[in-house]
């Protein structure tokens, strides 16, 4: 693969810890020989802005030039900097500071080990899809200035109930056909990205990166019938809030907005990728055995020993 000159480095605002693996990080950069630059915002907060502080280049124009983004966090660092590194069609990779790390699949811990061999050329490139959604809002009920929001969604965009905690109802169609009326706590739209994500834990199918498709995952539904089903790419989703006091919704568990009934909620495959650079010895079941902990005996996964 082709080696990587110029990588910018983001990582999460207000996060002091990030202080020594971001320094370690950019050592590891310098050392392979290729440039850095990184967000002013985590150099002013992490105090290494003092000492590097010709690093530091302002966001908007942080990714000019760059052959790669490095993310340094958790998961949600890297699903936020995912819809802005597809927009400008650059990869990233991801460095993990958090808990699970489905998607930041470098070690804190082999940031040496690991970043010069990427800059060397040594990873793999993964495309990843995301979702379009448009919400329309019913014209009755909202002033013309806020009638739609456009949204893109790495992992899934998720309608759900408020905090008055009763179900909502809504009328699914999809290309044009009605699916379904469901009455739930929520309906989950996924990527297969984000089939490890929070349609997981409401019992939807794990699907392969690779595969284009969407999905869709009823949150406790009413009627058990309704289950999780995989749609194809071409599909467009269609969604009409029935009934739902202060319902809600979400892309990427980052962006909110309210619903009300008549509202309107379309979603779509975007025609953007996010691109997704690994190591080169990166293995998908590998990591899903390690996150989820597949294949662990009781004693084993709580750490007690017989």
């Amino acid at each position: 693969m082709k080696p990587l000159r110029t990588l910018a480095v983001v990582g999460r605002p207000d996060t002091p810890a990030l202080r020594a693996p971001l320094a370690r990080l950019i050592a590891a950069i310098v050392g392979a020989g290729a440039q850095v630059r990184v967000d002013d915002t985590l150099m002013t907060e992490t105090g290494l802005i003092a000492e590097q502080p010709s690093l530091a280049i302002p966001a908007a124009q942080l990714f000019d030039g760059a052959d790669a983004i490095i993310a340094i966090g958790g998961d949600g660092t890297m699903i936020s900097v995912a819809r802005r590194a597809a927009q400008a069609n650059i990869p990233f990779v991801g460095v993990n500071q958090g808990r699970l790390g489905f998607l930041t699949d470098i070690s804190s811990k082999l940031i040496e080990k690991t970043i010069p061999s990427m800059i060397a050329g040594e990873y793999r490139e993964e495309q990843r899809c995301l979702l379009a959604a448009s919400l329309k809002r019913d014209a009755q009920r909202t002033s013309a200035r806020d009638l739609e929001e456009q949204m893109l969604a790495m992992n899934d965009v998720v309608l759900s109930r408020g905090s008055a905690g009763n179900m909502i109802e809504m009328q699914v169609v999809i290309d044009g056909k009605p699916a379904y009326t469901l009455r739930a706590d929520g309906l989950i739209i996924s990527t297969p990205t984000g089939s490890t994500a929070y349609a997981l834990s409401a019992n939807g199918p794990i699907v392969h990166p690779a595969v284009s498709a969407m999905l869709m995952v009823p949150v406790a539904p009413h009627a058990l019938t309704n289950r999780a089903v995989v749609l194809p790419d071409a599909c467009e989703i269609v969604v009409q809030m029935i009934r739902g006091h202060d319902a809600g919704l979400h892309c990427d568990g980052q962006s909110h907005f309210a619903m009300s009934e008549g509202d309107e909620l379309r979603v779509a495959l975007s025609p953007l990728k996010a691109r997704l650079l690994h190591p080169a010895d990166y293995d998908y079941y590998a990591m899903l055995r390690q996150k989820l902990a597949w294949g662990e005996t009781a004693d084993k996964f709580h750490g007690e020993t017989n």
